[in-house]
């Protein structure tokens, strides 16, 4: 699944990305904003393809790593390690692993230490961060 969209990062300042993202979108990968548990477009969506950064199109998860977790945001337990980076996250008086998107500096979501087997892994996204495309 190792698939990048381009060499160079793509830089944009904020009022670039303000006119091009819808608000909703802006706050989440932009701002670090988070959507509502339960309330997200891929939460309970299981077709068959793959997930890209909503902000570049690089591919980030694929359907087959997918699964129901109970934490209202889509959950995947395997991630394409070329297109995410992770960093420490000490907002909100606790610590985590915030992910974005190697590509754009989207803000995805966190991965946790808690999810199924291979990798026990739960890469917990925003479904505003995704689009979806068929296989």
């Amino acid at each position: 699944m190792a698939e990048s969209v381009s060499e160079e990062k793509i830089v944009k300042s904020e009022e670039e990305w303000q006119q091009e993202l819808p608000e909703e979108v802006f706050n989440i990968v932009r701002k670090k904003g988070t959507e509502r548990a339960f309330t997200g477009k891929y939460e309970k969506f299981y077709e068959p393809g793959e997930y890209h950064c909503r902000c570049c199109g690089a591919l980030l998860f694929d359907s087959d790593t997918k699964y129901d977790s109970g934490s209202g945001w889509p959950s995947f337990y395997d991630a394409n390690m070329t297109n995410i980076e992770e960093k420490v996250d000490g907002s909100w008086m606790m610590q985590r692993t915030e992910i974005i998107c190697r590509q754009c500096d989207a803000h995805l979501g966190h991965v946790f230490e808690d999810g199924p087997q291979p990798t026990g892994l739960r890469y917990c996204v925003n479904s505003a961060s995704l689009f979806f495309k068929d296989k």
